[in-house]
């Protein structure tokens, strides 16, 4: 489904990667690891569409993403660092508002249900911005536990969360695998999903 052949990422004059080849079928998840500073992240924008490629292909069902974005994205649910909420609207109205953007039926029911899966039961009326940066990070990843995307890549989804909320993260994620969907993740944590899963190393 996902396919990405001899991707190469550089930054001025230094090369970041080069030669990156992977893929990922339904049910598939890959973990990406490497050092600080190798590319983790550009690797994941460029993935996205949010990059522009140097050299290379991606490709999304047998199909170039620069043929058919409009596609792609609708099947895409990215997670980076920036965490992208309306800091004035709650955690329950963000989720309602990502929906609609989107075009989207969910219900408040279902968005309740995701928050409190991820802890923030007693959280969701109030402002995003009088949370903490742990529970803004769940309000974000609840967006995954409602979402109908196929392929979900996530840049860190693990950090600032604590063990209790690691493994409602891991639940949602293993959920997604179940039906069929794809994961693409960085993190410096080890990473034990459901499904099939592997590692690629992103070295210079």
């Amino acid at each position: 489904m996902l396919s990405v052949t001899h991707l190469s990422c550089s930054r001025g004059d230094k090369r970041l990667f080069s030669g990156v080849t992977l893929s990922l079928q339904p049910g598939q998840w890959l973990h990406l690891e490497g050092d600080n500073g190798v590319g983790k992240t550009s690797l994941l924008r460029l993935v996205c569409g949010l990059s522009a490629l140097e050299e290379g292909e991606i490709s999304w069902k047998n199909q170039s993403v620069v043929k058919n974005p409009e596609e792609f994205r609708a099947d895409l649910a990215y997670l980076g660092h920036q965490l992208a909420l309306k800091e004035d609207l709650s955690p329950l109205e963000n989720l309602l508002a990502d929906a609609a953007v989107a075009g989207r039926t969910l219900s408040e029911p279902e968005a309740l249900a995701a928050l409190a899966q991820l802890g923030l039961r007693g959280r969701e009326h109030l402002p995003v911005r009088v949370l903490s940066q742990g529970q803004k990070r769940r309000t974000a990843l609840a967006r995954l536990a409602v979402s109908q995307a196929k392929l979900w890549i996530l840049d860190e989804p693990y950090v600032a969360l604590d063990p209790t909320a690691q493994n409602a993260l891991s639940e949602v994620i293993n959920a997604h695998l179940a039906n069929g969907g794809m994961v693409l993740l960085t993190s410096h944590q080890s990473v034990a999903l459901q499904g099939q899963g592997s590692s690629y190393r992103l070295t210079a």
